[in-house]
């Protein structure tokens, strides 16, 4: 199972669309998941009519069109795998033990929010991933997604991939 993960999308308003090449992957995707901060109704529309499946949450800035949509925390088990969806996790410093608090049932959890990218595990064996942002790459050099794969019930594949930067 192919897995494309994103987040912070905030179209309209740190970018006037999702980029092409997130659009091209979200079409090779058997799930999206996207982990908050999408600003408009529209972009949830978007990756629903292009996603086989997908998987998302609501962000500290999201209004009540994409809140009354989608759910603050989502699970899901896909082939095996317990995932978790989530936009805020708080500091960076601490992060891996209250998440593995939090979420004691999942393998994986995706979260947003900071737009830079991490890849972590909690001592409780609890992977945790945040793919960036597509479209506003604050302090990064680069904006960024991720693509993974689900096989035998474990995550596999995991790549970050970098964006062109816009003109």
């Amino acid at each position: 199972m192919r897995l494309l993960l994103t987040s912070d999308t905030h179209v309209p308003k740190r970018a006037k669309a999702v980029p092409p090449q997130l659009l091209d992957a979200v079409a090779r995707a058997d799930v999206v998941v996207h982990a908050g901060d999408w600003t408009d109704a529209a972009t949830v529309d978007l990756l629903e009519s292009r996603a086989r499946r997908l998987i998302g949450v609501y962000g500290n800035n999201d209004g009540p069109a994409v809140r009354a949509r989608l759910p603050e925390v989502a699970r899901a088990e896909l082939d095996g795998l317990r995932l978790g969806v989530v936009h805020e996790t708080g500091p960076a410093q601490g992060r891996e033990r209250r998440c593995a608090d939090r979420f004691p049932d999942l393998d994986v959890l995706v979260f947003g929010h900071s737009h830079i990218p991490w890849d972590t595990t909690a001592e409780s064996g609890l992977r945790l991933l945040n793919p960036g942002s597509p479209t506003d790459r604050r302090r990064q050099p680069y904006c960024t997604y991720v693509t993974a794969r689900i096989t035998d019930g474990r995550l596999t594949e995991v790549e970050l991939h970098r964006l062109p930067r816009r003109q």
